[in-house]
C-alpha cells in the first residue's frame, strides 16, 4: 500500500545526503514546464512572502486559483498586486488564474475553523493544500495564545486542525480527480537531519528554541504520515524546501544570515520543491507518507530513526509517530 523511500542510512550515506540537501541538482519543475492548473484550487499557508510567495506567482501564472492563508490582509494584498504586476521572463500557455486571500492565524487555534469554514462556503474543491508557513527559534517562553510552545502550536498544531477541517472536501476532489492528484504537502527541514532521536517526550516542549525548531519539523513528518494512514485517496508527504534566503531566520541572531548567506538559495528554489511535491507525476499514492528534498526528489536514504516510526505508524498505527499524532490530535478536537 505504502512505498517509503526508507533504506538503512548509515553514518556515510547520511553525510552524503544532507551535502545533497545543501547542494542540489537542478529542478525538474519549474515556472518553464509548469503543467496548466485551470480550474484547480489551491491553499499556500505564508503565501504573503518567501517561499510561499513564488509558490502562488507559479500557480497563478498557471491558471489555478490561489488562497494566500495568513494573518494579515494588507500583506496578503501586497503580495496579490506585486503578483499581478509582474511581467513574466517565460511565456505563458494560457490566461493567469485567481487570486484570493484566507484570513487565519495558524498560532491561534481559535481562528482556524472559521477560516476553514469561509473557504467551503466560498469553494466546491480542494486541490492541494500547502502547508508552507511557519515560524523558527522565536524568543525563548514564546506561547501561542492556547498556551502552548508558539514554534509546535505555529508548525504543527494550526496546519494539522486546519488540514483536518479542510480534509471532507479533498476527499470530495479526490474521488472525482486523477488518482494521487489531491494531495496535502506538508514542511520540514534540513533540520530534520541533525534533530534528536523522538522518544516517548517528543512532543514535550524542550524549552529550547532550536531543539523545538527540529521536533516541529520531524514532527510535520509524522503528520504527513498520519493524514497518508488516514485518508487513503489524498497523497500526504513532507518536504525540505531548502536553505533559502527567506524571513524564518528572523527570529535569529543578526550575524547568522551573514555566515549563512553562502549556503542560501533564492526562496523560488524553496518553491521549486513544493511545487514538485504538490504537482509532479513522478509521485503517486505508492508513496504517501514519503519525504521530498530540493529541489524535488525523493529522500533517497533517510534516517532509520526518523523512518522507523513512520514505517511503524503506517503499518501498526503506532509507536512515537502515532503517539504525536495523537497529542495533535487532544489539543486540537474542542476547535473544530
Amino acid at each position: 500500500m505504502f512505498k517509503l523511500n526508507t533504506p538503512s542510512a548509515g553514518p556515510d550515506t547520511i553525510m552524503g545526503v544532507t551535502y545533497s540537501q545543501f547542494f542540489p541538482p537542478a529542478p525538474t519543475l519549474t515556472e518553464v514546464n509548469v503543467p496548466r492548473q485551470d480550474r484547480r484550487v489551491f491553499i499556500v499557508s505564508g503565501g504573503a512572502s518567501g517561499v510561499g510567495l513564488e509558490l502562488c506567482r507559479f500557480l497563478y501564472h498557471a491558471g489555478g486559483k490561489v488562497y494566500i492563508a495568513g494573518r494579515s490582509a494588507q500583506n496578503a494584498q501586497v503580495a496579490i498586486t506585486r503578483i499581478k504586476a509582474e511581467k513574466l521572463d517565460v511565456p505563458q500557455d494560457g490566461a493567469p488564474g485567481e487570486l484570493a486571500f484566507l484570513q487565519v492565524a495558524l498560532d491561534d487555534l481559535s481562528t482556524v475553523k472559521s477560516a476553514a469554514e469561509r473557504f467551503t462556503a466560498a469553494e466546491t474543491r480542494l486541490d492541494v493544500l500547502f502547508n508552507n508557513a511557519g515560524v523558527s527559534n522565536p524568543p525563548k517562553g514564546s506561547l501561542s495564545p492556547q498556551g502552548h510552545e508558539l514554534t509546535m502550536a505555529t508548525n504543527c498544531l494550526g496546519p494539522y486542525l486546519l488540514t483536518q477541517l479542510l480534509l471532507p472536501m479533498l476527499q470530495q476532489t479526490a474521488r472525482a480527480a486523477s488518482p494521487g492528484s489531491v494531495r496535502v504537502v506538508w514542511t520540514a527541514s534540513v533540520a530534520v537531519e541533525f534533530a534528536q532521536t523522538p522518544d516517548g517526550t517528543f512532543a514535550n516542549p524542550a524549552l529550547v528554541p532550536q531543539r523545538d525548531y527540529e521536533k516541529s519539523k520531524v514532527g510535520n513528518w509524522f503528520l504527513a504520515a498520519a493524514l497518508a494512514k488516514q485518508s487513503l485517496d489524498i497523497l500526504s508527504v513532507v518536504q525540505n524546501p531548502g536553505n533559502l534566503k527567506t524571513q524564518i531566520v528572523r527570529h535569529f541572531s543578526s550575524i547568522v544570515p551573514l555566515m549563512a548567506a553562502p549556503l542560501l538559495y533564492h526562496a523560488k528554489y524553496g518553491a521549486y520543491t513544493e511545487l514538485w511535491a504538490g504537482l509532479s507525476d513522478d509521485l503517486t499514492l505508492e508513496n504517501n507518507g514519503s519525504y521530498v528534498v530540493p529541489w524535488g526528489r525523493l529522500h533517497p536514504a533517510p534516517r532509520a530513526d526518523m523512518a522507523g516510526p513512520v514505517k511503524e505508524l503506517l503499518e501498526n498505527d503506532s509507536g512515537v509517530a502515532a503517539d504525536f499524532r495523537d497529542f495533535c490530535d487532544a489539543a486540537t478536537v474542542k476547535y473544530r
